[in-house]
């Protein structure tokens, strides 16, 4: 009689063992994929991420208005505070936000805890009877995972020549021309240098500007 043909138990074995092999690529490549999607979709949100901020940005400090938000020892009156890790301006705010009117606007790079920082803005309601200014809420963050930032000031001199770009304003009187936000992102995303040009009307020198009823404000 004939044997029954079968396989041997080497043969089994290594059938065993090819789809193993086989098995472990189609893991591998899934993982490899399921990654790639997930970079992707971060890569994305990270740049809304920074270009919603720029348009914000952009569009606010734009905006920002030659009246008085503070005022220095002097009893001058103040409409623009910069230093190199932050901002103070008065600006409106666009939709149904700005029916609150004007609101002052702090831009600042705030210490997030794990050796960055984040970008924030937090928004502060001057009601226009001169009583406490009230906070809109939290600060809004608009970019986090920042390893370093600066703002930078242009305006003009005495002689209506352009200034160097400089780590802070010191003439709060009166805003400045340009303002530069540069910032350092962790990650592959980069942000592209933001310089914008703020509306002064001529002949304005931010002296003697225009005064709104609020209590002096403590500099943040």
């Amino acid at each position: 009689m004939k044997r029954a043909a079968g396989f041997t138990l080497l043969e089994v074995l290594a059938s065993l063992a090819l789809l193993g092999l086989l098995m472990l690529g189609v893991y591998a490549g899934a993982r490899i994929a399921t990654r790639s999607v997930h970079a992707g979709n971060a890569r994305i949100e990270r740049l809304d991420q920074v270009r919603s901020a720029q348009q914000l940005l952009r569009r606010e400090l734009a905006q920002a208005l030659s009246q008085t938000i503070d005022h220095d020892s002097h009893g001058a009156p103040l409409v623009f505070q910069g230093t190199a890790h932050g901002v103070r301006y008065l600006a409106p705010l666009p939709g149904y936000l700005g029916q609150l009117g004007p609101q002052l606007q702090t831009l600042r790079l705030v210490d997030d805890g794990a050796g960055g920082f984040r970008l924030e803005l937090g928004l502060t309601l001057l009601p226009p009877d001169g009583s406490e200014p009230q906070p809109v809420g939290e600060p809004q963050v608009l970019v986090d995972h920042v390893r370093a930032g600066r703002f930078s000031y242009r305006g003009v001199d005495v002689r209506g020549r352009a200034t160097p770009w400089l780590a802070s304003w010191a003439d709060g009187r009166a805003l400045p021309r340009l303002v530069r936000v540069e910032v350092q992102l962790d990650g592959m995303v980069s942000w592209p240098t933001l310089e914008v040009p703020l509306r002064v009307e001529a002949g304005d020198t931010g002296r003697g500007a225009s005064s709104l009823p609020i209590r002096r404000l403590g500099t943040q």
